[in-house]
């Protein structure tokens, strides 16, 4: 059996991107194995959510169209807030929040046209409703972003976790929990072999669940711990992705914020510090 390369491509990005994507959810964020893992995560995930929409185009399949198509927003949009600084934006939000703006307006069209359906009405309305809905959010998120020039400190780092962490839960929920008719999956025939015994066990749902109660965690770790929040105003501003460490303006304290924050060399600080205090 031949394959594409499209659907090899998709395929074999959206394996290593549940893969990596685990990882960096479940290590400690801002160490190495977070970055690279995520690194990793997000360039599978582009290519993955690229290939899906493309492939899905080409089959005249309107859901996974816009499947593919969000998962690709949530994904570039979050790899974007740590890397751009802190309260700092630039053209291609603007492009991706256009890009949010016609998924969502699509999704509601498509619901409306299931639910039109009098003879017989379509089974994904409810389903292309819910995708629009929280895209239309995730772009209010982005509008009061640009208006406010940009995201800082413990909301940086909840916009990238939750978007991050969706974009993940629909990729290992299409792959562990999608019907053995999906034509992607059907046609390699992992569904159809491995998955049609498991699934009266209830285990491929295991790896979703788990994924969903990490990234709550997280979100609620990020947002109601007095740690992130802390860290965040001594930080002031936060480093590119993977930027070296610097020396602030602050020449007392260092702050690291998890691996997103600038880390300043011990001898360096406590020099200045004596000079301060000399003078």
């Amino acid at each position: 059996m031949t394959y594409s390369p499209a659907l090899l491509v998709h395929i074999c990005a959206g394996i290593l991107a549940v893969a990596s994507g685990s990882a960096a959810l479940a290590v400690r964020k801002g160490s190495p194995l977070h970055r690279r893992s995520g690194i990793v995560f997000s360039v599978s995930m582009l290519l993955m959510a690229g290939g899906g929409a493309y492939l899905a185009m080409m089959k005249g399949q309107r859901f996974n169209i816009l499947a593919g198509t969000f998962t690709f927003y949530l994904v570039a949009t979050g790899w974007l807030t740590v890397r751009r600084k802190a309260n700092e934006t630039g053209r291609l939000e603007r492009v991706l929040l256009l890009l949010a703006l016609i998924a969502g307006t699509t999704g509601w069209i498509f619901a409306w046209q299931d639910a039109a359906r009098v003879l017989k009405p379509g089974k994904f309305a409810p389903a292309y409703f819910i995708f629009g809905l929280i895209a239309f959010s995730s772009a209010a998120g982005d509008i009061r972003m640009l208006v406010r020039g940009g995201v800082s400190g413990a909301q940086r780092l909840l916009r990238h976790v939750w978007r991050m962490g969706f974009a993940l839960f629909i990729a290992a929920g299409s792959f562990f929990l999608g019907t053995s008719s999906d034509p992607v999956m059907k046609k390699l025939g992992l569904r159809a072999v491995l998955f049609t015994d498991l699934r009266a066990t209830h285990l491929p749902e295991v790896p979703v669940v788990i994924i969903v109660l990490l990234t709550l965690f997280w979100v609620f770790r990020i947002r109601f711990s007095n740690t992130y929040r802390k860290a965040a105003q001594q930080a002031g501003a936060n480093p590119t992705f993977g930027s070296r460490p610097s020396i602030r303006s602050s020449p007392v304290s260092a702050v690291r914020l998890d691996g997103f924050s600038n880390s300043i060399n011990s001898h360096a600080t406590d020099d200045i510090a004596r000079r301060e205090n000399q003078e």
